[in-house]
């Protein structure tokens, strides 16, 4: 069995801490008029249903008119500042190696389980050379639901289609909403503790490996192939 591996992007393949909120201010700005005055929760959450709350924390009424819009405006303000990327934050210890090591596998394919759009999860990825290995076409991405779970199953969807056979997840993520994803679809959950979640808190949550970081790449192929 062909095995996918759907890696979580922020705080755990790079840190681009601080412009997600930047992005926001604009986008909110831009697409209702309203200043950015409440911040929502960001970690492990998909960009719907960031947008979601970000609305509803501002009094405006959250119907897919408006929340297209501040999705189109998040992707604007992104490709204006991608250049900014790689100066406001830098891939974690050990990403590149790994996925570099997973694309030597035949019966491996890479893509992504995050709460980012697809655009931004591109520029994120290109800003720090980590986007060569990864089948962005497959991916479940952050406006498709407000529940991460159905990310993941997207995924599984999309790459049992494209590539055909049957596929055994592995979904590689620093939050416990990265794991309780995995786990709702019985796919293997790897924490990696490089965000704002502890070791034991994503041992807590189900993980069947929580990793510190990356950088063993060893640690890291044997905890994703199983073996």
């Amino acid at each position: 069995m062909n095995t996918l591996v759907l890696w979580d992007i922020d705080l755990t393949l790079i840190d681009a801490r601080g412009l997600g909120h930047t992005w926001y201010r604009t986008a909110l700005q831009a697409a209702t008029g309203v200043d950015l005055l409440h911040v929502p929760t960001f970690p492990g959450r998909t960009e719907r249903a960031i947008t979601l709350e970000l609305l509803a924390l501002h009094d405006i009424e959250p119907t897919d008119e408006v929340v297209d819009r501040v999705h189109e405006e998040l992707v604007a303000v992104a490709t204006r500042e991608a250049d900014l990327l790689p100066t406001h934050g830098h891939a974690l210890p050990g990403a590149a190696a790994v996925l570099e090591a997973l694309a030597g596998h035949e019966t491996v394919v890479q893509s992504l389980v995050t709460g980012n759009l697809v655009e931004i999860a591109r520029f994120k990825l290109a800003a720090f050379g980590l986007d060569t290995h990864l089948d962005f076409e497959i991916g479940g991405y952050g406006t498709l639901s407000e529940h991460r779970p159905e990310l993941v199953l997207e995924a599984v969807r999309l790459a049992r289609a494209k590539h055909g056979g049957e596929f055994s997840a592995v979904v590689v993520g620093d939050t416990p909403h990265d794991v309780d994803a995995a786990l709702h679809h019985g796919a293997l959950a790897i924490g990696v503790a490089t965000g704002r979640s502890s070791v034991a808190e994503l041992e807590e949550a189900g993980a069947h490996v929580v990793l510190k970081d990356l950088s063993d790449t060893e640690a890291a192929l044997a905890a994703i192939l199983r073996r």
